[in-house]
């Protein structure tokens, strides 16, 4: 894929229950829609709170299959906007087998494949150990109506051997969608992925919820934006409090001119970076 890609990301707070955070991001989606937008990626852990502020099990309850009830209504919408969709839920393999994962749909509303996030905190506030097991699927890379879509989640931003493993799979644009608190990560959130977006020569689109929840005292900062091959932000950076919507115009065409002017793939050196993977 080539030339502009009209591309949306949702950063919003907590309503409530499943259901209406489910019908908040349908609503979302129309809206991108009708804007313009070819490709959409909500939050982490879109329909639920971010539970992960406390370690009880009732919350095992938002866990589903994928595909599965929410995934299904998803393809419907994304067939009928003719939009790919990024979905990240909380997923139940089988029982007691938990995953934090994101499913992809394309633009027909073809359910394309999932990641499931392989590096898992367990620190104060993010206590996520407790609720998934790492993931098991590697780096997918998505053949999508817009171009090659990675995704990588939250925690993951702070691995770049994920970064790169996207980018050797041909990524164009790789969303990371997130649950950040301002007390804790607000020093990188704009210094990681516009970083990794420039080692690995793609567009990177990072979502973060926004507000306190009732779970805990985490403040999700929200700040969502996209972030060019060349480290700059695309548009305006997202409200620091209140819910939105970003939608923004990508130039797919600067993947090509960035990496003709710098050679990071050529130039790499693999066969140097054996002691990187020792256990």
């Amino acid at each position: 894929m080539t030339g502009i890609v009209r591309a949306a990301i949702v950063q919003t707070n907590w309503t409530g229950d499943k259901e209406s955070m489910i019908k908040a991001h349908e609503e979302y989606a129309r809206q991108a829609a009708a804007q313009g937008a070819k490709v959409i990626c909500f939050q982490e852990l879109f329909y639920g709170p971010y539970f992960c502020q406390v370690q009880e099990k009732e919350f095992y309850s938002y866990a589903e299959s994928i595909p599965g009830p929410t995934t299904e209504r998803f393809q419907a919408l994304a067939a009928e906007l003719g939009m790919v969709m990024i979905l990240p839920m909380y997923e139940q393999e089988q029982p007691g087998v938990l995953y934090n994962t994101a499913a992809v749909l394309d633009a027909d509303g073809r359910y394309l494949g999932k990641y499931r996030k392989h590096h898992i905190p367990q620190v104060k506030g993010f206590w996520e150990k407790f609720y998934f097991r790492p993931g098991n699927l590697g780096y997918p890379v998505f053949d999508t109506a817009v171009g090659k879509v990675g995704v990588y989640i939250c925690y993951d931003r702070h691995f770049p051997e994920g970064w790169r493993a996207l980018g050797l799979a041909g990524a164009q644009l790789v969303f990371n969608p997130s649950a950040t608190s301002r007390g804790l990560s607000a020093y990188l959130w704009k210094l990681e992925q516009p970083a990794s977006a420039v080692a690995n020569e793609y567009f990177i689109g990072a979502i973060n919820r926004t507000g306190i929840e009732d779970l805990g005292d985490n403040d999700f900062y929200g700040t969502s934006y996209f972030v060019d091959p060349e480290g700059k932000f695309v548009g305006e950076v997202g409200d620091a409090h209140n819910p939105e919507l970003i939608v923004r115009d990508l130039d797919f065409g600067l993947l090509e001119e960035v990496r003709d002017r710098w050679q990071f793939y050529r130039d790499r050196r693999p066969e140097s970076y054996g002691g990187l993977v020792a256990p």
